[in-house]
């Protein structure tokens, strides 16, 4: 016979160093952060430590409420927590989204080491050789796709399709990082290119007249597992009935990243830029089957997600006309 199921806010293994951890009380704050004492304490420093702590804070807090009967403790005293940029009200993420723009702001000057494998990013010459050719395969499938028209780029970062996409229609480069965009404009400038670049973030409500193609790189596997169909919905209302959705995304290979990247773990991941700094973004590899499914579901037809082989997904779908 088994035993009593045990609750995994009192024992636990810590998500953030795996320290296994038994708390002393039901409300203590670790069981609902789920991280032992020192990983809480350090909240102040790290963004995901962060976001464990408040999301504990109100957890513990409705979990109180359900007790009204029972006199309030004083909350036990936790590491000061240095004040974020305000979310929005039921966006428990929303430190994670900030954490993520500023990481690739701040990358901007040095986003390109990774397509081009140099220093952090070279993983020796049969791998990057391996990238290359498959890099090249992905820009091929992009430019055989029968985009045209207007062509809307989401979260487009420093542009490495956009002069391809540039070529084929009138393209507006949404980001939501300026630096980024920077990079990109220069981008186009050196190919002869024009587009509208505005800083917009990719969840915003779609603007303008409908686009006839929309183009997502490297941004699927930013956008949380929980909201997938979502913002597959919100690439959806860019396009007019008929109009195209194409997806360039990554493959969880060990050499895909740099050196120094810590592999993800439970649909995050720690970031390295070249001064040292790091950040904690969302990061989701998601299989074809996965990408297949939330397509259908959010109202495409036409679906194809296949890959490179072993750094990239490729996916494409057309809106369902009216």
């Amino acid at each position: 016979m088994s035993g009593p199921a045990i609750d995994p806010r009192l024992t636990f293994d810590c998500l953030w160093c795996g320290r296994s951890w038994t708390v002393r009380a039901p409300d203590d704050l670790e069981g609902y952060a789920r991280l032992c004492p020192d990983c809480l304490g350090k909240a102040g420093d790290n963004e995901f430590l962060r976001f464990r702590l408040r999301s504990a804070l109100e957890a513990r807090a409705a979990a109180a409420a359900t007790r009204p009967d029972e006199p309030d403790e004083p909350d036990e005293p936790v590491a000061p927590v240095a004040p974020g940029p305000p979310g929005p009200p039921g966006e428990p993420r929303a430190d994670l989204d900030r954490a993520m723009i500023d990481y690739y702001a701040a990358r901007a000057g040095e986003y390109d080491d990774w397509y081009l494998r140099r220093g952090r990013y070279e993983r020796g010459p049969i791998h990057d050789a391996a990238w290359n050719a498959e890099l090249d395969a992905a820009g091929t499938w992009l430019d055989r796709l029968p985009l045209g028209g207007r062509i809307v780029e989401l979260a487009a970062g420093t542009g490495w399709w956009s002069p391809l996409l540039a070529s084929k229609g009138e393209l507006w480069l949404y980001d939501a990082a300026e630096a980024p965009l920077e990079r990109a404009r220069e981008r186009l400038v050196a190919h002869g290119l024009r587009a509208h670049i505005h800083v917009r973030d990719a969840w915003a409500t779609p603007e303008g007249e409908p686009a006839d193609a929309v183009f997502a790189g490297f941004w699927l596997s930013h956008v949380a597992r929980e909201r997938t169909i979502e913002f597959l919905e919100t690439a959806r209302r860019w396009l007019r009935p008929g109009g195209r959705l194409a997806i360039i995304d990554s493959l969880p290979d060990p050499q895909s990243g740099a050196a120094d990247h810590p592999a993800p773990a439970g649909d995050l991941a720690i970031r390295r830029l070249d001064d040292g700094r790091e950040f904690t973004i969302v990061k989701v590899h998601r299989t074809t089957d996965e990408i297949e499914a939330a397509l259908a579901a959010a109202d495409y037809e036409s679906i194809a997600v296949t890959t490179t082989g072993r750094f990239f997904i490729l996916a494409t779908a057309t809106s369902r006309p009216a």
